[in-house]
Parts: structure tokens; C-alpha cells; sequence
């Protein structure tokens, strides 16, 4: 303000009869007033000092150290015979550079329009128009590279480099905002609407853990719930770099209702945790994850009975002679199509779209046991071809290890101990298949699950009683048409290489596959099977599948004991007015009643049994989605990626999984919040 009201006084041009003369007394000198005419926007003169000066430099300049840049505007001057000097005019001198720099100052001072708030606010609608075309690009890529799990950045993001990395590649502008801050703003949103769908609703918290590729300790939270449609949902809503499993620290990082995982490797950190949290809630349930229970069923079973452990080492043996070597599996594919096409040719084999396809043998897996029965059904599938190729190469093989490999494989696998157990194993694990897909399902209720254990049971039971003949008869089938020699079963059993006068118990052969290697397996499968389920769980499944009034002692405080009483009545009129109503009658699980409920508007007439049912399905089956949640942190979070932040990687992982809620929302939606977050210089 104070340089505005000298601007606004303007120089002072202070005109005197006489100037004060300076100089040698033969030739004194003056400053002469027609001076302000020539040099009148910036000339003033000061008659204390009798000297002139320079009111814009004076103003804005500031001095650099050098004598002549305080001549005009602290000292003054006063060489009077240097300004009628023509170009040397000492005037004509100074009017460089800086002084033309600090008019335009003083006629910016003056002039509104080019004040920077001024200009900040005076951006044309062009200008505007880019920073939206900007930000909405910004967003939109930032979007794209996180539903397909790429990188954001670069090796060289250079000028001149050939790949600047897929965000700059992606929308090539010369300069973004920081792509962290959508982010943020969209995985917020993301957990928003994860809020929204809850609302009111009893919930339930799937937790599991993995280390990323940084070896840190990555915990998983998933949350179950069923929305007011009636559809069971299961919304994966952060992961937490937690420093150990110990139960005071994951019970500091949970703080309600915990609903986990129970794998071996986890269970007395597990367990501990459990006990801190019925400290405070006595009627929150601990339930194991269901998938797991059937892995360390199917884990204990196969190791309890010798032969068949060992079977699952020679299984591997042999499909990693194939698999290693691109030669042989090569090999292998070609006796397929040989085989395939002979089959097709005699009408042995039918034609049609996706069948006779070409495989090889499977890999087995540890944690997917699924994969078990695919190892063990493609080598039954692909046997013939398999023994081709081993003869083959026990013939042909390039060298005398791939000779003898050959050849022990052929011997193994053409033996009766090993056809028998690989069928065997092929119908247990059969039956338990099932089991294992549907409860690597994703929302599955847990009435449908428990359903399954116990066909399941059923399945191994009869099987038990009742198989021994059929199976018997097939895997005789089977050696007969590949020429196995088949053991006489009537004949007498001798242990290992001793010798039948060595043995106490004098046993048949068909009594040794009977009972010793069949029925010794399927118990074993039977007892894991029940011990992993607990009679408590069964309880519990079987009261709930029939909607018995006795269930609501398993929920004690979400019914009051008005409401118990009610809720009794409730289901002798749910029995007779809705399970016989027709649109109810083709449904066989809980979580389809629901959703007709919801429907018909039974729900409203029925609230009691509807939050009944919605408790019920809330239960947890398995961590399926937890284990997709560490399949993607795998993919984001690689090697090549390893220094990625915790903040970071959980939104990426919330906007990823949570495709589906991400895509909800508009690129002008996000760009509206991220406008609203502060203010921004420039405007959209």
C-alpha cells in the first residue's frame, strides 16, 4: 500500500528559480527543470540533498552490492555534466534492464488485473477445460493400471527414454499430480460403500495372514455379511502389515467380532487371540476355516496309512520325469493324438466341441488338494500313452540315466500295488473333490458346506460297506487291459521280501488290499473327517438347517427373551404359510430362501426368523477370499516392486479386488473430491 500511494503521488518534481550550482566555481553545474519533461515517469528530485533520483527503482529495486545500483535510489545523483552527454547521457544510462523491470513493476502494482490472486482467479475457460482433460485423464489411467494390476512407474522415465513406464505411456502428458492421491480418494470410496452395504447388519471378519515379497507379515481382513437383498456378500476391505502374530498385537489391530482362519502353522497364536476376545465377547464364535480343516484331513489320512504316503512320492517321481523335460511331455502329446485319432477313427471315442482335448500330467500341489485327484485321474486317463513313451525311451533314451528312470517308472507303474492304491485314491479323492470346490467357493454358506461334509461322510462310508466288490472288479478291468499281472487273492500274503514262516499273522492277499490298505485308508479318512468337524459344529448346522427354536441358544443376545418366545410362534406359522407356498418349494439351500424372503416381503411379516437367517449365513465357511486377496498382493507386490508402502498396497488391493464397487464410481466423481480435499491453484 505504501509503494501504491507513491505510484499514485508520482515523482516529485519540485521546480525552484534557482538550483543550488555544484561543480568548479569557472564552470558550475545545475539541475535544470525541462529535465522532468524528457524522463518524467520516473525523475524526481530531492533539493535537501540536491540530488535526483529514481521513484521506480527506488520502489522495487534492491540493491546487489555494486556502487551504481544505489546511485538513483539511496545515494542520489548529482554529475550534472553527464546528463547533456548525447548517448552517455547518464540518464539515458540508467533507463537498462532493472529500471524497465521495476516500471513494469510499479504498472503492475497499479494495475489489478495482474495481481496473482488476480490471475489465478482470471484463468480462461480453455484453461480450465485442460486441467479437467488433465485430471480426469490422470484418474482414468490410474484406475486402468490398478484393475489389471500393473505398475505404475517406469525404469527410465526420462525424455528421452523409449519406455517411460505404464502411467506416463499411458496418457503421455509432460506433468502429472501425484497419482497416490486419486488413489486414496477412490479406496476410501471403495470402503465407504463397503459401509453402506453393511449398515446395521451383524457381521463377521475373516482374517488370514501371508508374508508379500518384502517378508513382511501381511494380515488380511475380509468382511461376510448379507445385504438387504438377502445375497451373502464377502467384501475384502484392508490388509495390515502387522510386526508378529502374537495375540496382543493382532488383538490390538482387531477390535471386534473375530471370525479366522485355523491352519496348523497359526494355531496357538490363534488360539491365544481367540481367548482374548471371549474375554470381552463370551458369545463370539471361533470357527476354523473349513477348506483347511478338509487340507489337514486329507494331509493326516494320506500319511496315517504307509503305502498310500508312499504312493504320493512315487507320484511325483513320475510326473516330474515328464514335466521337466519339454522332450518327453512333447512325447507325450503326441502319443495322445495318435491314440485320439485311432479311438475317433473306430468310433470308440465321440466328437464334439471341447472334448478329446490334449493334456498332460498334472502337478501336485500342497495347499489345493484338488490338485491330488487331477495328478492321480490324468494318469489313469493318459496310461496307455504314458507307457508308451517309457518304452520308448527305455529303448531310445539319449542317455543311461533317462534309460533307468525310464525303466523303474514303466516297472512302478505296472504293478499291481500301484494300480490298486492309484485307484484307490482316485475314488476317495473323488468323492472328497466335491468337498474341496465347494468350499474354496467364494460367499458360500455354511449350511450348504456342512451339507456337503456329510454326503461326503456318507459317500466314504459306503464305500467302506458296500465298494470293495466294484472296486475290486475295476482295477482287475483295468490290469487286464493294460496286461498287469494280477496277484491270486485267494493266495497267501507275504510281508516285504520275508518269508511266509516269518510272519505271525498268515493273511491272504485280498485280505491285505482289503482291510490293511483299503479299509485302514478309509477309516483313517472317516476319523479325520470327524475329528476335523466337531460334533458341537454339527449340532449347531443341524438345528440351523431346520430352523429349530432350540437354535437361539447360540445367539443368547441377539434375542431377548420377549422375542424368543415370539419367535417360536413365528416358525410353527413360517412352517405352515411359507415352506408350503410353491415358489419356496424348488429351493434347497438357506441363503435362497433369504433372497426370496426378501422378494415376497416375508421378511417384513417374519423379521424375527429373517435376522434368524441372516445370522446364520453370516458364519463363515472358508478364507477363499483372503487367499484371492494374497493371490493379487503376489501380483502387485513383486519383485521388481518390493519397496511398495503399506498405505499404498492396501488401496491398490481394495480398488482391485473391489473391481465391481470401484467401477461405480464416475471419473467426475472423483474428480468433484479430489477438487474438495483443499484448494488447488489451478482450476477445473
Amino acid at each position: 500500500e505504501i509503494r501504491r500511494a507513491y505510484i499514485k503521488a508520482g515523482p516529485y518534481h519540485v521546480v525552484l528559480s534557482k538550483y543550488p550550482a555544484s561543480g568548479p566555481e569557472d564552470h558550475p553545474r545545475r539541475f535544470q527543470s525541462s529535465w522532468y519533461v524528457k524522463f518524467s515517469s520516473w525523475l524526481e528530485y530531492s533539493p535537501s540533498k540536491d540530488a535526483a533520483f529514481c521513484l521506480p527503482c527506488f520502489l522495487f529495486v534492491m540493491p546487489n552490492g555494486r556502487p551504481a545500483s544505489t546511485t538513483f535510489t539511496v545515494h542520489g545523483f548529482r554529475n550534472w555534466k553527464k546528463v547533456n552527454d548525447g548517448k552517455k547521457c547518464a540518464f539515458l544510462v540508467h533507463m537498462g534492464e532493472s529500471h524497465n523491470a521495476a516500471e513494469k513493476s510499479c504498472a503492475n502494482l497499479m494495475n489489478p488485473s495482474f495481481h496473482i490472486d488476480k490471475q489465478m482467479n482470471a484463468q480462461t475457460r480453455e484453461e480450465k477445460k485442460m486441467n479437467m482433460l488433465r485430471l480426469k485423464t490422470t484418474v482414468d489411467a490410474i484406475q486402468w493400471l490398478t484393475f489389471q494390476s500393473l505398475a505404475f512407474r517406469g525404469h527410465d522415465e526420462s525424455v528421452n527414454s523409449r519406455n517411460q513406464g505404464n502411467f506416463i505411456e499411458l496418457v503421455k502428458l509432460l506433468a502429472t499430480y501425484n497419482d497416490d492421491v486419486a488413489k486414496v480418494i477412490l479406496a476410501n470410496k471403495v470402503r465407504e460403500k463397503i459401509h453402506e452395504e453393511i449398515g446395521d447388519a451383524k457381521y463377521c471378519i475373516l482374517v488370514d495372514e501371508a508374508k508379500d515379497e518384502s517378508r513382511k507379515e501381511q494380515m488380511a481382513l475380509v468382511l461376510r455379511f448379507v445385504d438387504n437383498d438377502g445375497f451373502i456378500r464377502e467384501r475384502f476391505f484392508d490388509i495390515l502389515h502387522v510386526k508378529d502374530t502374537t495375540s496382543m498385537t493382532l488383538k490390538k489391530e482387531l477390535s471386534s467380532i473375530l471370525w479366522y482362519d485355523g491352519a496348523s502353522n497359526m494355531h496357538g497364536e490363534w488360539n491365544g487371540l481367540q481367548a482374548l476376545f471371549l474375554g470381552e465377547c463370551p458369545y463370539a464364535y471361533y470357527i476354523h476355516c473349513m477348506a483347511h480343516r478338509l487340507k489337514l484331513a486329507l494331509v493326516a489320512a494320506s500319511r496315517e496309512v504307509i503305502p498310500v504316503h508312499q504312493f504320493f512320492s512315487k507320484l511325483t517321481f513320475v510326473v516330474n520325469f515328464f514335466s521337466v523335460s519339454s522332450k518327453h511331455n512333447s512325447e507325450l502329446q503326441s502319443v495322445q493324438i495318435h491314440e485320439i485319432t485311432n479311438m475317433i477313427a473306430i468310433d470308440e471315442l465321440e466328437t464334439s466341441k471341447g472334448a478329446n482335448q490334449i493334456g498332460t500330467l498334472w502337478k501336485t500341489g500342497d495347499t489345493r488338494w484338488g490338485s491330488h485327484f487331477h495328478s492321480v485321474y490324468s494318469l489313469i486317463k493318459m496310461f496307455k500313452a504314458t507307457c508308451e513313451v517309457l518304452q520308448s525311451i527305455v529303448k531310445r533314451g539319449s542317455n543311461y540315466s533317462q534309460r533307468g528312470n525310464a525303466n523303474s517308472i514303466y516297472n512302478l507303474i505296472t504293478s499291481f500295488d500301484f494300480v490298486f492304491i492309484l485307484h484307490l485314491v482316485k475314488e476317495i479323492l473323488g468323492i472328497t473333490y466335491i468337498l474341496c470346490q465347494a468350499l474354496q467357493q467364494k460367499s458360500q454358506d455354511i449350511l450348504n458346506a456342512m451339507h456337503h461334509v456329510s454326503t461326503t461322510r456318507a459317500l466314504v462310508q459306503k464305500m467302506r460297506e458296500d465298494g470293495w466288490d466294484s472296486f475290486l472288479e475295476t482295477t482287475k478291468s483295468f490290469c487286464e487291459k493294460y496286461e498287469i499281472d494280477v496277484s491270486d487273492m485267494s493266495g497267501l500274503y507275504i510281508m516285504g521280501r520275508g518269508r511266509s514262516c516269518h510272519q505271525k499273522d498268515q493273511i491272504t492277499i485280498e485280505h491285505h488290499y482289503q482291510i490293511d490298505l483299503s479299509t485302514a485308508t478309509i477309516d483313517s479318512q472317516l476319523q479325520e473327517l470327524n475329528s476335523r468337524f466337531s460334533e458341537k459344529t454339527m449340532e449347531f448346522i443341524t438345528l440351523s438347517s431346520a430352523l429349530d427354536p432350540k437354535d437361539e441358544k447360540f445367539y443368547p443376545q441377539d434375542f431377548t427373551e420377549q422375542e424368543r418366545i415370539i419367535l417360536k410362534y413365528q416358525l410353527q406359522h413360517y412352517e405352515l404359510g411359507v415352506l408350503h407356498h410353491p415358489s419356496f418349494q424348488s429351493m434347497s439351500k438357506l441363503s435362497e430362501i433369504c433372497r426370496e424372503r426378501v422378494e415376497t416381503r416375508k421378511s417384513h411379516c417374519y423379521h424375527l426368523i429373517d435376522r434368524l437367517i441372516r445370522l446364520i449365513l453370516t458364519l463363515p465357511v472358508s478364507t477363499a477370499t483372503t487367499e484371492i486377496s494374497f493371490l493379487a498382493m503376489k501380483i502387485i507386490k513383486t519383485s521388481l516392486r518390493n519397496k511398495m508402502g503399506d498405505g499404498f498396497l492396501a488401496n491398490y488391493l481394495v480398488v482391485h479386488i473391489e473391481k465391481e464397487i470401484a467401477e461405480i464410481f464416475s471419473t467426475e466423481y472423483i474428480v468433484f473430491d479430489f477438487c474438495s480435499m483443499k484448494e488447488r491453484k489451478a482450476q477445473v
